[in-house]
């Protein structure tokens, strides 16, 4: 039997819709980034671009668990010697939401060309409940994710219900 490699001709991206109210942020990139990546299908092919699109709504309620909104500060530099900037959380959760579901995602994700494009071009992240991505049809996650779990459109399921 020969193993099987998918083809970029034979991709399907679904959409898929997520609520980050009240979830907690690495939970919800690492699941986010599984999706991205395409591990959730049994034709995961490493160096092809095979996961679903993600919509993320209300990014600006996604929870924190311990002291993260005081303590956690993002780095970055300038590029001159000595320039460091270091940026808490909070300010950046008031002024830009959806940078910091997209930094939790990257940081899921290894570090390379197609991992970028999947930031950049497969993850929409809002931070109200607004998104213009109606017109893709997303489903919501977790009623994917619990239908999943449950076994429903499985082959074990398949096979039970015979």
């Amino acid at each position: 039997m020969k193993t099987f490699s998918l083809r970029k001709e034979d991709v399907t991206h679904r959409w898929f819709l997520v609520d980050a109210t009240g979830q907690p942020l690495g939970r919800l990139a690492s699941q986010v980034a599984q999706i991205l990546r395409g591990k959730h299908k049994p034709t995961f092919t490493p160096h092809v671009n095979g996961g679903d699109c993600v919509v993320i709504v209300n990014a600006a309620k996604v929870k924190l668990t311990g002291r993260k909104l005081e303590q956690k500060r993002y780095f970055r530099h300038t590029g001159y010697m000595g320039h460091e900037r270091f940026t808490p959380l909070k300010d950046m959760l008031e002024k830009h939401p959806e940078r910091v579901i997209e930094r939790a995602v990257w940081g899921m994700l290894p570090k390379t060309t197609l991992s970028r494009q999947k930031v950049k071009q497969m993850l929409k992240v809002y931070g109200g409940p607004d998104h213009p991505h109606a017109a893709q049809q997303p489903q919501p996650l977790g009623a994917a994710a619990a239908r999943a779990a449950a076994g429903v459109g499985t082959p074990a399921a398949a096979a039970a219900a015979r």
